[in-house]
């Protein structure tokens, strides 16, 4: 080899050495940030200019960097149910203002101004909604997911407008004979009587008392009243008349006979706005066993905040001030065939590359995808010690090729000096 090509030798170790120590200096700043993985570089020889003897004119070294995505950090303890890891494999879904979506392993997520999880880097998380029952994941694709949004900051009043009674009556009764509870007299009975809490405009809730009366075979009356109005200790006469009348009729199956009333439609004048609740009576059945009744209603109270809940496999949960239990979003989880050719953007974030491999969206604790971790962080996956050693050693190699650098001019300005 000339004296030209050992400069350009010792360069080469000049520059790879620096590319070193520029990676080190990378995983050095970024030893505590959440989810960073840490780069590493990889040395190989470099041949230019080879003779047919065997010999060569020219050599080096090159670098190229390598990420180490594929491999966990340590799992740290948190006290925030919104900071979330995943123990095993898989990335959270994620994406930045302008919509590009991006995958991340930095679970440091918080309620925005807006009621969004964003990370520290910005970044929102990206989910599957509720609204519509379990959800399920698009495979091979980012379709359907939508930015998870937990808006636990106090919430208005909703007037309730509808809601379901599936009562099972006993169709072994007897038929009543005595004051119908249409009447509103002392002598009213019934047959059976249920409750249910309704809410007004301002939230306030409301008790509505349910009678039941069998007026014939297979026939019944639905009478509805506002107990706060009844008489104290046995009901009727109420101080104001029934809210709500229907007659409703059964077939020999059970069910409601095709031509009875199915609904019942509730409208309360004694409150300011009118309460007017449409209540769903197609499941209702009629059968020889004891009463029972089941219903639900839509509407709420003003809300005093609430807590979020997200467990192993994603599912994320509010629980209001009045102990009401909603599900929200089930975190999407994805994955790529070679994690480690994922593309690293700002902010500990990833964007796939054909080199990485199809995605392939899923669910935490389902297939190959890892559990999720509710107050728990992955920790970077930078081992100090190692860079500090890595980092002396870069910088005696870089030492080294100096002085060979310097020798190499040193002989060169001998042999100049020679011609002299």
């Amino acid at each position: 080899m000339s004296l030209s090509g050992s400069m350009n030798s010792a360069v080469s170790g000049l520059q790879a050495q620096a590319s070193k120590l520029s990676t080190v200096g990378d995983n050095v700043a970024n030893s505590d940030t959440t989810g960073y993985k840490r780069v590493e570089t990889a040395f190989s020889s470099l041949v230019v200019g080879s003779t047919g003897s065997g010999s060569y004119n020219s050599g080096g070294v090159q670098t190229t960097t390598t990420q180490t995505i594929s491999q966990q950090g340590s799992y740290l303890s948190t006290t925030s149910a919104t900071d979330l890891s995943i123990k095993g494999d898989g990335y959270f879904v994620v994406q930045n203002n302008q919509g590009d979506i991006f995958l991340t392993r930095a679970g440091d997520f918080k309620q925005d101004a807006r009621g969004y999880l964003v990370n520290s880097a910005g970044y929102t998380l990206l989910g599957y909604s509720y609204a519509n029952g379990e959800p399920a994941s698009v495979i091979n694709g980012f379709d359907g997911l939508q930015p998870v949004k937990v808006n636990l900051d106090k919430g208005l009043a909703t007037a309730t407008t509808s809601g379901t009674i599936s009562a099972t009556l006993n169709s072994s009764q007897p038929v009543h004979t005595g004051t119908a509870p249409a009447a509103n007299l002392a002598t009213s009975t019934y047959t059976d009587k249920s409750s249910m809490v309704a809410y007004d405009a301002f939230g306030n809730s409301v008790l509505y008392d349910i009678y039941y009366t069998k007026t014939a075979n297979n026939q019944w009356s639905v009478d509805v009243y506002r107990n706060s109005d009844a008489t104290p200790g046995t009901g009727f006469p109420y101080s104001t008349l029934s809210v709500a009348h229907q007659d409703i009729t059964f077939a020999a199956t059970q069910k409601l006979d095709t031509t009875s009333a199915k609904t019942l439609t509730l409208s309360d004048t004694h409150i300011t706005p009118t309460l007017g609740i449409t209540l769903d009576l197609s499941s209702m059945t009629q059968s020889n066993i004891s009463f029972s009744s089941q219903g639900t209603l839509n509407g709420n109270k003003a809300s005093a905040g609430g807590t979020i809940s997200i467990d192993n496999k994603g599912s994320i949960t509010s629980t209001s001030s009045d102990g009401v239990v909603s599900s929200l979003y089930k975190v999407a989880m994805a994955t790529v065939a070679s994690p480690d050719n994922l593309k690293s953007v700002s902010g500990t974030a990833y964007q796939v590359t054909a080199a990485a491999g199809t995605v392939v969206v899923g669910f935490a604790n389902t297939g190959s995808f890892g559990s999720i971790n509710s107050r728990t962080l992955e920790a970077s996956n930078v081992d100090l010690a190692s860079e500090l050693t890595n980092m002396i050693q870069s910088q005696r190699s870089y030492s080294a090729n100096s002085k060979v650098f310097q020798t190499a001019a040193d002989m060169l300005d001998t042999l100049i000096s020679l011609k002299r």
